[in-house]
């Protein structure tokens, strides 16, 4: 579905929609299970995650403190690039409970509508509304809080991975748009697909989608089935996110060059399959983070 989403352009709230509410259901109560993931499958309740930290650099999950006030929760801290916090009814905010230097993230289901949640506007790079979440503290019960340990990092495992599904599917169609309009487009009598150079070119952003193809679900699988592997599933997610986001970056630079004017033309689809990208790309981090993270990876878990 998600990479059905990209190939059409219809950015909807469904990856993040989807990864928490599975969240709930693997991770929290049976309460909370029975009270929201019946009306999150209707569409009568909308679930979005701050994901991206107080910079967009930063872990998100050190970005709110989390403290214990009777039995109910305090949230302080500011989430930024927030999709869809306008219109979720309850956003995923992870925080690191206080006196613990970051660890034992807690994942808290925080109401949009509630006393100290304060947003405000920002706008992607694809034009799409985004929301800093500033919480100035906001108190929630602790039926709102997934407690159980490792909760927030498989959360957002799936969030890294289902992000590179819009990123194949959105690739896969820019490369079908490359191969029509090279295939239609002549130059000195032959349509310019069959010079070399610019097969040569097509051909490499193919290996590049087929590349991202195999990443994705190998990292998918990891996560659903929980398989031992040589790497932490971890490695997995990261050679999945290195692959997307160069890869669709290539995809839609090669994109450009091959279409020549058409791809700065705002009347053609192709600029918002670009601006896309670029946000896809930078989703949850850059692929040199992940690099970094996969080399630590590779050092602490030797191959041989």
């Amino acid at each position: 579905m998600l990479r059905e989403a990209g190939r059409v352009l219809a950015r909807v709230p469904l990856l993040e929609h989807c990864a928490a509410a599975a969240a709930v259901q693997a991770y929290g109560s049976p309460e909370l299970a029975d009270r929201l993931l019946v009306r999150a499958g209707r569409g009568e309740l909308v679930l979005t995650v701050a994901a991206q930290g107080r910079t967009g650099h930063d872990p998100a999950e050190l970005a709110v403190t989390a403290r214990r006030e009777g039995r109910a929760w305090l949230l302080e801290g500011v989430q930024t690039a927030v999709p869809w916090a306008f219109d979720a009814d309850l956003v995923v905010v992870p925080a690191h409970v206080e006196g613990t230097a970051g660890e034992g993230a807690v994942p808290a289901l925080v109401p949009r509508e509630t006393d100290g949640l304060v947003l405000a506007e920002q706008v992607s790079t694809s034009g799409e509304r985004l929301a800093e979440l500033r919480l100035r503290p906001v108190r929630v019960g602790p039926g709102e809080v997934i407690e159980a340990g490792g909760a927030w990092e498989w959360l957002r495992g799936l969030l890294v991975t289902g992000t590179r599904a819009p990123a194949l599917g959105l690739g896969e169609r820019v490369l079908r748009m490359t191969g029509e309009y090279t295939g239609r487009r002549e130059q000195f009598g032959y349509p310019i697909a069959t010079f070399q150079a610019v097969a040569v070119q097509a051909a490499d952003r193919y290996i590049d989608l087929r590349a991202m193809e195999a990443t994705l679900w190998q990292a998918a699988w990891r996560i659903a089935s929980g398989a031992p592997g040589t790497l932490p599933v971890a490695g997995d997610v990261a050679v999945a996110k290195i692959w997307a986001a160069e890869g669709v970056r290539r995809v839609v630079q090669t994109a450009q060059h091959l279409h020549g004017g058409f791809g700065a033309d705002t009347d053609y689809p192709l600029h918002r399959c670009h601006a896309w990208a670029k946000h896809l790309e930078l989703s949850l981090g850059p692929a040199a983070a992940y690099e970094e993270g996969l080399g630590d990876l590779l050092a602490t878990h030797p191959l041989g």
